[in-house]
């Protein structure tokens, strides 16, 4: 079993509760960890025996710039899920960051991680 990490993928958004996030929007992060054998793909040394990373990268792309999203928990659950059904993978953990979350007070971003598993 073997890891393949997409790390700090950034994006330019509209997901929030506040109706300014919706119009303004802010950054958004997404790290994406896929639990996978590499067995194949050792072997082969094929791309078609592995997780093509830019197919990945585009899903995530496509499912946060086509949506409005209240909660980041919804975005990462929907990632999550369009991953697991797409690719040949164990489980996928989803963190979804929001640097720029409108607080009380500051903070460096606000996370959310989810593991989504076949």
């Amino acid at each position: 079993m073997g890891t393949i990490r997409l790390k700090n993928m950034q994006f330019f958004a509209y997901h929030g509760v506040f109706e300014s996030e919706k119009k303004l929007g802010a950054p958004f992060e997404v790290d994406i960890e896929l639990k996978l054998s590499f067995d194949k793909a050792a072997q082969s040394d094929n791309l078609n025996s592995t997780i093509d990373y830019d197919a990945v990268y585009k899903i995530v792309a496509s499912i946060i710039s086509e949506n409005k999203f209240n909660l980041i928990e919804k975005l990462a659950s929907t990632i999550g899920d369009a991953i697991v059904t797409t690719f040949n993978t164990e489980s996928v953990v989803v963190r979804v960051r929001k640097p720029q979350a409108q607080m009380s007070g500051p903070l460096d971003t606000v996370e959310v991680e989810l593991k989504v598993e076949r």
